[in-house]
């Protein structure tokens, strides 16, 4: 569901490589990816669930669900921010992630906050 008038969920993201923790020589990529997520609404708003699409560059998807990000449920008032970095593993030096978060404003209005498409890219792997 689109997210109402009075809310304006935005998402950026910043990814990084983590290469002590990726072994290629066995497909295992590994990168943390750091989330802010910007209420610039009207209307206070909480983060419930979370929902990741994840694509490695052979097209395997695998998707995460769960409660709330990081082990937490933030709760966002008009112009407020939440920052919080989390990770994923690959099997290829390229992939993406999408998704969305399902947020319920504080007058009970539940809607998805869309996260869009990211990429997870090795450094020198995109030319």
């Amino acid at each position: 569901m689109e997210q109402p008038k009075p809310y304006k969920i935005i998402v950026e993201v910043a990814t990084t490589f983590i290469e002590e923790q990726s072994d290629p020589a066995v497909d295992r990529y590994v990168f943390a990816y750091t989330i802010t997520i910007h209420n610039l609404g009207t209307v206070a708003v909480k983060l419930l669930t979370r929902h990741w699409v994840i694509t490695d560059g052979e097209g395997q998807v695998r998707e995460v669900r769960g409660q709330g990000v990081i082990g937490e449920q933030p709760s966002l008032k008009p112009g407020e921010q939440f920052c919080y970095t989390s990770g994923a593993m690959i099997e290829t030096p390229v992939g993406t992630m999408h998704g969305c978060y399902g947020m319920v404003g504080e007058d009970g209005v539940t809607f998805d906050a869309e996260i869009a498409a990211f990429t997870l890219a090795m450094p020198g792997s995109l030319h």
